[in-house]
């Protein structure tokens, strides 16, 4: 088994914009989204009767915005790759949902969207690529004032209790890119400040974390797709070396756990933020 050298994997410089259209077919299909009980409880909070406009800002493929268009008038719904934007239409387009507006951007053209009038401004795995305070102040003008922000976050990248692959996984990925999560042409590291602290010192102060779990089976297939979808082990990340990660990879699955099923504890977090 060829295994790389560790001081190279570690001077590769990738194009973050690269990364992440490389991840776009992997995100659509292998994350697993959020579960319904999450939309039906913003629902009855905010009374979504298909009236209200809200915002999902650095939506992806549409994990949050596709589940809560049915309980609301229009989903403006944000996101910086045009290959991502793709993936969600298609996805939407497969359930017959028609009432996302979907536009390329990110949160340093915000404020110049002509947003106002948003019940919510929801946010699910982008809020830590951002200038979160800066965010919060536009948020501030163009949510309306009985609305609230709103950042999701779930699966096995936001836990404590990593899925019963993490192992593996880790020492694969490290075998191949090093022990550090790649980001673009640096090294990524989770803000240190915790999003509640940073929503608390703004105008959306009153802070509510809400939880919600699932289970998720996982055959051999979805677990090494979901490892794509990461920006850290995106296959534009590995580059030549991708078609080589993955036979390691599922070499090295199979091996910890020759039936190839794992079932998956999924905890989801609600980070809801109000005005006093």
């Amino acid at each position: 088994m060829f295994v790389p050298n560790q001081e190279e994997v570690l001077i590769v410089a990738h194009d973050p914009t690269e990364l992440f259209v490389s991840t776009a077919p992997y995100y659509a299909r292998y994350r697993a989204g959020y579960p319904e009980a999450l939309f039906t409880d913003l629902a009855e909070r905010f009374g979504l009767d298909g009236s209200k406009r809200v915002l999902d800002l650095g939506c992806g493929t549409g994990q949050i915005a596709i589940p809560l268009a049915p309980h609301v008038r229009q989903v403006i719904a944000v996101d910086p790759q045009p290959t991502m934007l793709h993936e969600g239409q298609v996805l939407a387009a497969e359930r017959g949902i028609t009432n996302i507006d979907w536009r390329q951007g990110d949160s340093t053209g915000l404020a110049a969207m002509g947003l106002d009038d948003l019940t919510l401004a929801l946010m699910g795995a982008s809020f830590h690529w951002m200038d979160r305070p800066a965010v919060l102040k536009v948020f501030d003008r163009i949510v309306r004032p009985d609305g609230a922000v709103i950042v999701v976050s779930g699966g096995s990248a936001y836990r404590a209790d990593k899925p019963a692959w993490d192992d593996v996984v880790t020492a694969v990925r490290t075998r191949w890119l090093g022990p550090q999560r790649r980001a673009g042409s640096g090294t990524y590291s989770h803000p240190e400040q915790r999003h509640e602290e940073v929503l608390a010192a703004s105008a959306f102060s009153r802070v509510e974390v809400v939880e919600f779990t699932s289970t998720l089976t996982r055959d051999l297939d979805s677990v090494v797709g979901l490892q794509f979808s990461y920006s850290y082990s995106a296959p534009a990340q590995l580059g030549d070396d991708a078609a080589a990660f993955e036979a390691d990879l599922r070499r090295e699955l199979l091996a910890a756990n020759p039936s190839g099923i794992w079932t998956e504890d999924i905890r989801t977090e609600a980070i809801i933020a109000v005005r006093p």
